[in-house]
């Protein structure tokens, strides 16, 4: 079997649902998902293989505030700005990496989203 590192990567970038056995506590910094739909097939997460965060501010939120403050935001993150990554593999034994936008989207009550970045392929 090819370790991840030899793997190569097929960009999806599209909307994805999630679900849980149990609900996170803080819907805001969520955790690893049990379960996600795509393209009409849902995919149980087998194993949690890497995790990490990106709280920077982009588009017109990296341009609202004064630098001072803009440091502190993304080292400790800031009302709708920032991503949430998770790399996991599924009882299938496809490996795909998804994330959570905090930025909110209208309409949604102030919620974020979640996206299936790409796929590790052989």
């Amino acid at each position: 079997m090819k370790s991840t590192d030899d793997k190569s990567k097929k960009f999806i970038d599209e909307e994805i649902q999630v679900s849980y056995r149990k609900e996170p506590l803080l819907p805001k910094v969520p955790v690893c998902p049990d379960f996600f739909d795509w393209r009409g097939e849902r995919f149980t997460v087998k194993v949690l293989n890497s995790e990490w965060c990106d709280l920077a501010r982009r588009g017109n939120q990296a341009n609202n505030m004064r630098p001072a403050h803009l440091t502190r935001a993304e080292k400790l993150g800031s009302w709708g700005s920032g991503r949430f990554y998770f790399c996991v593999e599924t009882t299938t034994g496809r490996i795909f990496a998804l994330y959570y936008d905090r930025t909110p989207r209208r309409g949604d009550g102030g919620n974020g989203s979640w996206v299936l970045l790409y796929e590790l392929q052989d």
